[in-house]
């Protein structure tokens, strides 16, 4: 791809991302405090599909329509208040997973790791940043009422029972990622080097 063009590539494809955020946000099933979306996929996607930069910009650009009132939260809820509330963490999580997995995925890349491998500890990483900002602001939150959780309960109740669902939609993620990738509808996030030729100079020189 045309340098001149990628980071055209990369605005459109973080714009459509915190789209489809949105859109995600609308298929909810509450479980506890915490509720199932779709939307650990789409950040899972994100951090595939684009370079750490623009992996959070398409996040934050979902956190600061959520921010000024519109009903893009799970649920269709919106405003500041849910992003400091008990499961504020988890959408903060999604901007920072959505950077950290991008880095793992490119730094393998980088080293010449296989696409799958870099592929999978990108997905790994994005997750669990997910879970321990959201089981964090869980327990800082609650734990200023008379009522708090331990961190036994926080972890029961905000990261045992999505563990299964999200890994399934980490490795549906990684699929359409490796897909969307050989048909080149969007760029690659860390472009592979070239090896280095060297040539030897001439016989005699």
């Amino acid at each position: 791809m045309s340098a001149r063009f990628r980071p055209v590539r990369e605005m459109t494809t973080a714009a459509l991302l915190a789209s489809l955020m949105a859109a995600a946000s609308l298929f909810a099933i509450p479980v506890g405090p915490v509720p199932i979306t779709l939307q650990v996929f789409v950040v899972v996607l994100a951090a595939l599909l684009l370079r750490p930069v623009w992996a959070g910009v398409a996040m934050m650009v979902y956190l600061l329509l959520g921010a000024v009132g519109v009903p893009v939260f799970a649920g269709a809820t919106g405003g500041l208040g849910v992003l400091l509330g008990p499961t504020g963490g988890y959408l903060w999580g999604f901007a920072f997973g959505a950077m950290l997995g991008s880095g793992a995925r490119v730094a393998l890349e980088h080293r010449g790791r296989p696409t799958l491998l870099a592929d999978a500890a990108g997905a790994v990483t994005t997750i669990v940043v997910i879970y321990a900002l959201g089981v964090s602001q869980l327990l800082l939150i609650t734990n200023m009422g008379s009522q708090g959780l331990t961190l036994t309960q926080a972890l029961l109740v905000g990261v045992a029972p999505f563990v299964g669902i999200d890994a399934a939609k980490a490795a549906v993620a990684v699929v359409v990622a490796q897909a969307l990738r050989r048909t080149g509808v969007v760029p690659e996030a860390q472009p592979r080097r070239r090896p280095t030729t060297v040539t030897e100079p001439p016989v005699g020189a």
